[in-house]
């Protein structure tokens, strides 16, 4: 008896020490942030400039420019928790292939991007990204468009602002509940400090919404596009299933091709 209590607080202890560690270093738990030296040189097909914004704490956030001539608008994008602007080479050939501009940003600590992280800090960052955009196009021509972790970012901006839509490919209900699906045996809703609930976002979005997601999905389950998708108001919002889809490389599937074709024709 006395060796199962020892080995109940022993447990318990090490317990404790793991909800510390998690929220201790949960920014790296969640983010897997690809630098960049500030000399790289991009390379895409298209033309395109790179541009710096600078935010109110001194961060400089780095973005490349998408330069079709595009009378159609600008697609406004925000990619997941890995990699950066680099590794958009096939977003870059998506939006060109539709006839738009684009505008491909980094986060803070991505790419060349630096600065300190934080939920606040990425949701001001990306309205300095709009209010950028709004000054060389007309409000009405830019799309919102969000991957992964960035649709929380891209619903949160659609919730504050007025672009024409907003697209969100293998997108989550809200960190917290994703949260709770890696991690089921912490209380995430106490130790998560990065919450982006775009389940609330998307019932004040004012555009069309358009959410794309693999049904075989191991990284964002399937099931939380679903949940979002009922959150949207009615008849605002479309929902494309890809079959057989993980979480990446959608762009091979026809399914996702044809969910391209309704959102940007």
């Amino acid at each position: 008896m006395r060796s199962i209590k020892k080995i109940g607080i022993v447990l318990f202890v090490i317990y404790v020490l793991l909800l510390g560690v998690t929220y201790a270093f949960q920014e790296k738990l969640i983010f897997i942030p690809s630098q960049m030296p500030a000399n790289h040189t991009y390379q895409f097909c298209q033309s395109f400039e790179e541009f710096w914004l600078t935010a109110d704490d001194g961060a400089r956030l780095n973005a490349v420019h998408i330069k079709n001539n595009s009378q159609k608008g600008v697609i406004l994008y925000f990619h997941g928790n890995s990699g950066n602007i680099s590794n958009l080479t096939h977003v870059a050939n998506l939006v060109t292939r539709y006839g738009y501009d684009a505008i491909f940003v980094d986060y803070r600590t991505y790419g060349k991007s630096t600065g300190e992280m934080s939920e606040a800090a990425i949701k001001k960052d990306a309205q300095l990204f709009y209010d950028y955009t709004k000054q060389l196009y007309e409000e009405h021509k830019i799309v919102l468009y969000g991957r992964s972790f960035g649709t929380g970012v891209a619903s949160g901006l659609a919730a504050d602002n007025d672009p024409c839509k907003l697209i969100l490919e293998s997108p989550f209900y809200s960190a917290v509940e994703l949260g709770k699906h890696r991690f089921p045996i912490f209380p995430i809703d106490l130790l998560l400090e990065y919450r982006f609930p775009s389940y609330k976002y998307v019932q004040e979005v004012t555009c069309p919404v358009y959410i794309i997601h693999g049904t075989d999905d191991q990284v964002i389950p399937f099931e939380q596009a679903e949940d979002l998708y009922q959150k949207i108001p009615d008849g605002q919002g479309s929902f494309y299933r890809v079959e057989g889809g993980g979480h990446n490389y959608l762009q091979d599937f026809k399914d996702f091709n044809e969910a391209m074709d309704e959102a940007l024709r």
